[in-house]
């Protein structure tokens, strides 16, 4: 196995998907026994922009594209993967991952989400505020998504007139 720091890092991209409420979008990951949340991410294939990747993701992960481009991250964020995963994911060609980072609007209601998909990653969802999003992520991706909540904070704010959330599923 190759000395991981000799590695390179996957390119990969992020979404953050906000509800009008300004929630964030969460699964739980089907290939995993505990709870490990996450927002939808993957590799960015070739001959595709990052934006083209995040929308395919979305679909991939989400079951719809019913959203639209509110942001993108100035810079891009990386994690490692710990010892024991590096040479195990990915085709062991990878020390961890980078990824830049999408901040979207979701347009569709609740029952337009279907994460039972032909690519399916995630056994479950639902809506979070971003204090509880840092509370559920995996620990190796709590730096990047702690830098990710402070890049789109200006974003989070709940908008003028929007005094709760009407009942889940609208």
């Amino acid at each position: 196995m190759a000395d991981p720091i000799s590695l390179p890092y996957r390119p990969c991209v992020g979404i953050m998907l906000l509800n009008p409420w300004r929630e964030i979008f969460v699964g739980r990951r089907i290939d995993r026994e505990s709870a490990a949340w996450q927002m939808p991410q993957g590799g960015i294939d070739t001959g595709e922009t990052p934006r083209q990747a995040a929308y395919r993701e979305l679909r991939e992960e989400v079951g719809t594209d019913n959203a639209e481009f509110i942001a993108e991250s100035r810079e891009w964020y990386s994690y490692d993967l710990p010892e024991n995963l590096v040479g195990k994911l990915w085709g062991g060609r990878y020390r961890g991952q980078r990824q830049k980072w999408f901040l979207l609007e979701f347009h569709g209601v609740d029952r337009d989400i279907n994460i039972d998909t032909k690519h399916a990653e995630f056994s479950d969802w639902r809506w979070v505020s971003p204090g509880e999003l840092t509370t559920l992520i995996v620990p190796l991706k709590r730096s990047v998504y702690v830098a990710v909540i402070a890049e789109f904070r200006d974003y989070l704010d709940l908008r003028p007139g929007s005094l709760g959330r009407p009942g889940h599923g609208a």
